[in-house]
């Protein structure tokens, strides 16, 4: 029972890791000379610097707060799911479920996952000469695992360690 703890909370670890690394670096969308994520755009310099502006879609600006609170509330509540997860294993008799847990990973995995929806469909659609970068793809990657943190928290009970 020790492993399973152990790895559930190596596997919570790295989501918090991926919902961070998705929310805060700059690779949501890639060409060869942009790299845009949900804050800025950065913009390559004949030097070979980086120029930090301002995203210039200003019609769905409503879109991409809507993207930037979904990706901090995801990061916030896989946190929160951490530390209640925390408490749980303290307060919690045996043979109880780690449903507030589950709860906290679920609501995580739905923000993300509407973070990347919304991307998905209001940015980018008509721009052929780019690709989603790595930060795009690790959002994905995080709805996953955060979901199946959840499915696993809702079904462990807690043993006799």
């Amino acid at each position: 029972m020790l492993e399973l703890l152990a790895a559930l909370l190596v596997l919570h670890l790295s989501c918090i890791a991926l919902l961070l690394a998705a929310t805060i670096n700059n690779a949501w969308w890639m060409t060869n000379k942009v790299s845009t994520d949900i804050w800025a755009r950065w913009t390559l310099q004949a030097d070979g610097g980086w120029n930090y502006t301002e995203i210039p879609n200003v019609s769905a600006n409503e879109y991409l707060q809507a993207v930037q609170a979904s990706s901090v509330l995801a990061c916030i509540f896989c946190i929160l799911g951490l530390i209640v997860f925390v408490a749980q294993l303290y307060t919690l008799p045996k043979g109880r479920r780690f449903i507030f847990t589950a709860a906290f990973q679920l609501m995580a995995c739905l923000c993300i996952m509407i973070a990347a929806s919304i991307y998905t469909d209001i940015f980018h659609k008509d721009e052929a000469d780019g690709w989603y970068g790595v930060s795009f793809i690790l959002a994905w990657i995080s709805v996953c695992l955060t979901l199946v943190s959840s499915v696993i928290y809702c079904t462990m009970r807690k043993k006799t360690v």
